[in-house]
């Protein structure tokens, strides 16, 4: 439960129909083997006691009996286990037989659930056996056949369970086709504070139905910003009219954390982030809360740290996971780039775009951009300026690739080389050219913003910045040189996607040269070049610097997406870079970024516009607000302890 991670497992046992006994020990036998794994919730099939398809077989009071003596073993099999469980049954209560989800922990039954929403067509037809329990609310006395009696046992729709001491860890049911109907009472139950829905279900196998299933329970999960754990009814089932594939999903805020393979027995595992959830429900104010509707109870489990054997972390999340959308996804990012910047230019009437050309990935994205958006205006590229400025850390290599990108894309190339300028307000102010200090550094680059603005004055154009998310949330970026521009298209563009929709861009070059040109410039050191090379090579190194730039993107994407602690950031990037990095290292680079993310925050509370890209955007205009006196102590008190 550290750090808001449960471990949760979805399970399909192999039943046999009506046959209650059996059918309890499988699931105490499944039980076990998730508690083991370190499950703390554990969710089984709809009716999974008896089988979901005996048919008026639930109307004979013997199985009804058998039922209930089956709880009572599953009861008494896992009370040593430190997990939530749940199990379906049928219950008869006055008079009425409902299909009920019973969930228990350390032998004790915390509430009975009905079934609201009974299937009434061709291939179910429930209502024949069962009642719809809409509209229970009450407590009722809970007798075993042992004779043992539980008093006070919830029965009803209207609950959620939540852990003593850890409260992101609330539960709520449903059951089958409660999720498929127009109002699911998930909703209701998500708004009374549960952050896990569990669904008991017995889902007919179709053709097409599992990707509809799939679906559907990703979506619930996104819309109501919680984890489904649906456990699906399988081998074992009658399959005289219909067949079953214990088809289990586990899911989390739209992403789909694991699923079964279809017609097979056994557990599927998930480790939900419920401090992620809580983030996320914090964060929408449209996310409408009502926890004084429903009961809410407490039950308790042990601690128990989650191993997240089960979850993933992308060492580049702010990178497409899935490569089969590839193409697709860099045009949408690429797209919206440029059409932020072409309507930018189309609103001031410009007759040009100004561009820093470096020969470096940041404003080579930057000419790409330009000239989707130059192509959606329907103007000629030659309008585009592209501008080098070598000075005194400029090599020849980054010179020339300017040069062949330039004629590559078809823009105007122009040459200004400022080490004169600079060298006469070295002179002016006093500043010595041996002095290799940040003034000799900034004064380099303030100088290159001049000559970007004074051309986009003399061409009636802008200047379009080149400075990427990263560099914002480190704030390497000089104050009035590179940190200014009119339009900054790589705002909300980390490094590791700047690398990447430049390599994409390669990828579907057509003419080689520029093919060429792309991968060389992805194959130079990131440096903003204003330190003399050694021996005609670049000397100063950005990420010798500073760090990593893939692990300040983690530590940016899961601190501002998802508002990680250091910890928790920590422990995540342990995981998802396991084997590149030691644990010192991260460490080290985790306190600098966060350092120098508190210090900087000057320079990000007077941005130029540019477009939102992602779901990270450090804009202050509305992503993200913070006041550029902000301390950083208790961040770097919890980094610097780890």
């Amino acid at each position: 439960m550290k750090d808001g991670f449960i471990k949760a497992a979805a399970a399909t046992p192999a039943l046999r129909v009506a046959d209650c006994a059996y059918n309890a020990s499988e699931i105490v036998k499944l039980a076990k083997e998730a508690a083991g794994k370190g499950a703390q919730l554990i969710a089984f099939p709809e009716l999974c006691l008896t089988g979901y398809t005996c048919g008026d077989l639930f109307l004979q009071q013997t199985l009804l009996d058998g039922a209930l003596s089956a709880l009572e073993t599953v009861l008494r099999e896992t009370e040593t286990l430190d997990a939530l469980v749940v199990v379906g049954l049928p219950f008869q209560w006055e008079g009425k037989i409902y299909n009920v989800a019973a969930a228990h922990a350390h032998g004790d039954v915390l509430g009975l659930v009905p079934k609201r929403s009974l299937p009434g067509y061709a291939e179910f037809y429930e209502p024949r056996q069962f009642t719809s329990g809409e509209g229970i609310e009450t407590d009722i006395r809970l007798r075993l056949p042992s004779g043992k009696t539980l008093e006070g046992v919830p029965f009803g729709g209207v609950q959620v369970w939540r852990h003593a001491d850890m409260p992101s860890f609330a539960v709520g049911v449903e059951i089958c086709e409660d999720l498929w109907v127009p109002e699911p009472p998930s909703a209701a139950l998500a708004r009374a504070g549960a952050t896990v829905i569990v669904n008991l279900s017995a889902s007919d196998e179709l053709v097409g139905k599992a990707a509809y299933r799939r679906e559907l329970v990703k979506s619930q999960s996104a819309r109501l910003l919680c984890a489904y754990v649906y456990a699906d009814a399988g081998v074992g089932e009658s399959t005289q009219d219909l067949v079953f594939a214990g088809h289990d999903l586990i899911a989390e805020n739209g992403a789909l954390l694991n699923e079964s393979r279809r017609f097979e027995s056994g557990v599927v595992y998930a480790d939900l982030d419920l401090g992620r959830l809580l983030h996320d429900r914090r964060r929408m104010n449209t996310f409408a809360a009502d926890p004084d509707a429903y009961r809410r109870m407490e039950f308790w489990l042990p601690a128990r740290d989650c191993d997240l054997r089960d979850r993933v972390f992308p060492r580049t999340p702010f990178v497409p996971a899935d490569k089969s959308r590839l193409r697709e996804r860099c045009e949408e990012i690429l797209t919206i780039q440029a059409a932020g910047l072409a309507t930018r230019l189309r609103h001031t009437h410009a007759k040009t775009a100004v561009v820093g050309l470096s020969g470096g990935l940041d404003s080579t994205l930057a000419l790409i951009v330009m000239a989707h958006a130059f192509d959606r205006l329907g103007l000629d590229r030659r309008g585009i300026l592209a501008v080098t400025m070598p000075c005194f850390g400029t090599t020849a290599r980054t010179k020339g690739n300017a040069e062949k990108l330039a004629e590559a894309y078809g823009a105007t190339l122009q040459t200004v080389d400022i080490k004169g300028a600079v060298d006469r307000h070295f002179a002016d102010i006093g500043q010595s050219k041996d002095d290799l200090t940040v003034t000799f550094e900034n004064g380099q680059a303030r100088m290159r913003t001049m000559v970007l603005m004074d051309l986009a004055n003399m061409h009636g154009g802008m200047v379009v910045g080149t400075g990427d998310l990263s560099e914002l949330a480190l704030g390497w970026a000089t104050y009035n040189g590179d940190h200014m521009s009119m339009y900054g298209v790589n705002a909300s563009i980390p490094k590791t996607l700047v690398r990447f929709l430049v390599d994409y861009e390669a990828g579907r070059a057509s003419d080689p040269a520029l093919a060429a040109v792309l991968r060389d410039v992805l194959d130079t050191p990131v440096s903003p070049e204003l330190l003399p090379p050694r021996d005609g090579e670049i000397s100063q190194k950005t990420e010798d610097l500073v760090g990593p730039y893939e692990l300040h993107d983690f530590f940016l994407y899961y601190m501002l997406r998802f508002g990680y602690p250091p910890r928790k950031i920590y422990r995540a990037a342990k995981k998802a870079f396991a084997g590149a990095y030691d644990e010192a290292t991260i460490k080290k680079w985790l306190v600098t970024f966060l350092r120098r993310f508190f210090a900087q925050q000057f320079k990000r509370s007077c941005l130029p516009d540019g477009p939102k890209v992602g779901t990270v955007s450090l804009s202050p205009r509305g992503d993200w607000r913070m006041p550029s006196d902000a301390c950083a102590a208790l961040w770097l008190e919890q980094a610097q302890n780890l």
